[in-house]
């Protein structure tokens, strides 16, 4: 990106009122320059193989076509930033190759962060959405979640991960820090886009990465146990220890 080149932007949202307040706030960027709008996801489709902006603010849940889906149909590939209320797609927006992930409601400031990251990145080749696409919808494993931690949304390797387990309508992902991370989404559709050769289900509420097993280990009232290595100690369901009784000490 030349200093003084304008970055075509799309903004795509089914909301009147988002879409004039992204307008307002993108305004005050002397280096961005609106070309167009678009208020559902097949109208963003055509919008975006017209137009050919450079980046799209896409929202995630439209009429007619989800934000990932647009990605799926439309021909010229620009840079994209999610913008949505629902942090449960901050996964596959990443792994989509996604600049950001902005959970509204936004403001300025988080804005700003936002178009910093857009310009340490526009000056590359756009990343192949399709390709990314393919990847993220593909029954292999995924190397890493994407959590909130404060306003932001940070990686978390998959490797580093200790245990999850189930707490209501969220599950709790245990890496030794301090506090686990928490993300909007059952345990049952989590466990789907793990490698079963390193995480594995122990009891209904929680999983653990084997990698971090110390041992399996029976207590005296006959229950199986998981310790890990940082001193944490899991039950282990009845169900599940008959398939891992050989793992036991």
């Amino acid at each position: 990106m030349t200093e003084h080149a304008a970055v075509r932007t799309l903004i795509v949202d089914d909301e009147p009122v988002a879409r004039a307040g992204m307008r307002q706030m993108l305004a005050e960027v002397e280096w961005i320059a609106c070309i167009g709008e678009a208020a559902h996801g097949l109208a963003a489709v055509e919008a975006i193989n017209a137009l050919k902006p450079e980046l799209v603010f896409l929202d995630v849940q439209m009429p007619g076509l989800l934000g990932t889906e647009v990605l799926q149909r439309i021909e010229h590939q620009p840079f994209v930033v999610f913008t949505t209320a629902f942090a449960e797609y901050a996964v596959i927006a990443f792994e989509l190759g996604a600049l950001d992930y902005v959970l509204k409601p936004f403001g300025p400031e988080r804005l700003s962060s936002t178009l910093e990251r857009i310009r340490g990145a526009i000056g590359e080749p756009a990343p192949a959405a399709l390709d990314r696409l393919g990847e993220a919808m593909a029954q292999g494993p995924i190397s890493r979640l994407f959590v909130r931690n404060g306003r932001s949304i940070v990686p978390v390797a998959v490797e580093n991960i200790h245990w999850i387990e189930a707490v209501g309508d969220y599950v709790a992902v245990h890496d030794g820090s301090a506090n686990p991370h928490l993300l909007h989404l059952s345990l049952s559709k989590l466990e789907q886009r793990l490698d079963p050769e390193r995480f594995t289900r122990i009891h209904r509420t929680h999983m653990v990465n084997l990698d971090q097993v110390s041992a399996f280990k029976r207590q005296l009232n006959g229950n199986l146990v998981a310790e890990l290595r940082d001193g944490t100690e899991l039950a282990v369901s009845r169900a599940r220890a008959q398939a891992l009784r050989s793992l036991a000490q």
